[in-house]
C-alpha cells in the first residue's frame, strides 16, 4: 500500500499531466515540466532567437512566462484547479539566446482558497537571472474529472 507522501507525488504529477496536455503556449515555448514534490514544480525553457529584444537580450516577458508556468504547475498539485491572483517579477542579470532557463517553485504558505509561492529562475550555470513571488487563488473546482 503506497504511503501518503507517494500518493500526493503522484496526484500532483498526475494533475500536472492534465494541465500540461492542454496548454499550447507552454509547449510551443518548448518548457517542459517536472514535479518533484506537491506543491513544487521546475520549468525549463531553452532561449531561442526569436525570444530576443531590441537589446538582443531576452525579453522578460518570455522570462516572466516560464515562472508564472511553474508557479501555475506547483499550484495546481492538489487537484483544485488553481488561478493566479497576482504576481510579480525581478529581473537580475540579462539572458541571451541559446541560455537554458529553470524556473523553481516553491510552495511558502497555503491554507484555505490562497497561497503564495516563489519562484527562483537560474541559467544553465545556476546563475539567479530573476526572482518572481506569486499568489494564487483556488476555486473550489476540481482539475481531474
Amino acid at each position: 500500500m503506497p504511503d501518503l507522501e507517494s500518493s500526493n507525488l503522484e496526484l500532483a504529477r498526475r494533475c500536472a499531466e492534465h494541465m500540461f496536455d492542454s496548454d499550447e503556449a507552454s509547449k510551443r515555448l518548448g518548457i517542459s515540466i517536472d514535479i518533484p514534490a506537491p506543491g513544487q514544480a521546475v520549468a525549463v525553457m531553452p532561449v531561442r532567437d526569436d525570444m530576443l529584444n531590441g537589446f538582443g537580450i531576452c525579453h522578460g516577458g518570455y522570462i516572466f512566462t516560464l515562472a508564472d508556468t511553474a508557479f501555475a504547475f506547483a499550484c495546481n498539485a492538489y487537484n483544485d484547479m488553481t488561478v493566479a491572483a497576482a504576481g510579480s517579477i525581478e529581473y537580475l542579470q540579462p539572458v541571451h539566446a541559446g541560455d537554458r532557463l529553470e524556473a523553481s517553485a516553491v510552495e511558502e504558505y497555503r491554507e484555505g482558497r490562497r497561497g503564495f509561492y516563489t519562484v527562483t529562475i537560474t541559467r544553465g550555470d545556476d546563475d539567479v537571472v530573476a526572482l518572481f513571488r506569486g499568489r494564487s487563488t483556488a476555486r473550489s473546482e476540481p482539475l481531474l474529472k
